[in-house]
Order: C-alpha cells, then sequence, then structure tokens
C-alpha cells in the first residue's frame, strides 16, 4: 500500500488559510486553547465534538485494553493526547492510542508523543474519508505503528490492519457481533459484542 501526501479534504470543518502557521505558532495557541485543533502542515483545523455513541464507543475499547494489558509496559490514551508525525508535519489527536512505557515524546515538549504502536478511531459520517485516506497514509509513516482499528459508530462494521512487512498492510473486516479479532502487537482479543455494549444502532 503506497502513501499519498496529507492534503485537507472537503468535509474537513472550516479552516483558516493554509500554510500560514508555524508549528511553533499552532503548540502556542493549542496549549491555551479549551478546543482541540489538527495541524496540517501549516493548516489549523478545529476538530469537531463527538456523538454520544462515538464517545462511548471510545470510551469502551479503553476500558477492555486497559483491563487486558493490566499490569503490562504499555500506555493508553483517548481523545485528549497529541500526537506529533514529523514525516507529514502533522500535529493530530487520535481516539485511542497505544505505546510502550514510558512514552517516547517529541524533543522539547511534554505534551505531544511520537511513538504509537495502535491507534483506533471511530469513524463519523464527516471524518470516515480522511481517516481511511490521508489520515492513514500519514500514520504509516511513524515507524513503530502497527496497527489501525477503524470502527463504524452506526453498525456492527469493524476494520482491522495489521502491518505485514514496510509498505504492506493486510485489511481483516469484521460485521457480527459474535465477531472477534487479536491485535497482535499487543496480544489482545477483543469481541464486538464487548466492544459495541450498550450501542442502540
Amino acid at each position: 500500500m503506497t502513501t499519498t501526501p496529507l492534503s485537507p479534504k472537503a468535509e474537513s470543518p472550516q479552516t483558516e488559510s493554509p500554510q500560514t502557521n508555524t508549528a511553533e505558532a499552532y503548540l502556542a495557541l493549542e496549549v491555551e486553547s479549551e478546543l482541540r485543533h489538527e495541524y496540517r502542515n501549516g493548516e489549523i483545523v478545529p476538530m469537531t465534538g463527538g456523538t454520544p455513541a462515538h464517545n462511548e464507543i471510545a470510551s469502551i475499547l479503553n476500558a477492555l485494553l486497559r483491563f487486558a494489558l493490566k499490569g503490562q509496559p504499555y500506555c493508553i490514551f483517548v481523545t485528549d493526547q497529541r500526537l506529533w508525525i514529523p514525516a507529514v508535519n502533522l500535529y493530530t489527536y487520535p481516539d485511542i492510542m497505544v505505546t510502550p512505557r514510558p512514552a517516547e515524546l517529541q524533543t522539547g515538549r511534554n505534551d505531544t508523543v511520537i511513538n504509537p504502536i495502535l491507534i483506533a478511531e471511530v469513524l463519523s459520517t464527516s471524518t470516515q474519508g480522511y481517516d481511511r485516506g490521508d489520515k492513514f497514509a500519514a500514520y504509516r509513516t511513524i515507524s513503530t505503528f502497527q496497527e489501525y482499528l477503524l470502527i463504524d459508530q452506526y453498525r456492527y462494521h469493524v476494520e482491522h490492519y495489521h502491518k505485514q512487512a514496510e509498505n504492506q498492510w493486510l485489511l481483516m473486516e469484521y460485521q457480527s457481533p459474535e465477531a472477534s479479532f487479536t491485535l497482535r502487537s499487543l496480544q489482545v482479543t477483543i469481541a464486538l459484542a464487548d466492544l459495541y455494549e450498550a450501542i442502540a444502532f
């Protein structure tokens, strides 16, 4: 699977003029801001809030991972942890991110990680194209990144990508409450019935 350059998407929220903001200016603003923004190589993009189903699925996945990985050397981050991807000059906030413990931080900062093993995004109508396309391409430039979950919030459906080799990713899809999948990098198995517990479609 080849990577493509990161570019603004039509479904993205209203943005400032692209290529006008430095990363330093973005970080200074972000520390003071009550709202989260993504930084795309000079463009600052506001991040909209999620639906109750979106937030509940992220919360459930966090709980399942925390229980399964209790006592193991991993950090699990939810929603508000900033990630820097230097290859494409992107700062973003994955829904769920797992790193080795201790997490590796961007040089000179104590609030931005750079070494995820697993990233999960809960899909919405407005962001699913970006999450599958440019954002996944950006994530694939991270050398430590091994697994990617795309979780549909409107039906039973999980897309699970696992890195096989350089530039080679395997996609597995799960679409029923009886299905389960295994995160190979963490040796954790998750049932869709648990992941979607109490979600009303």
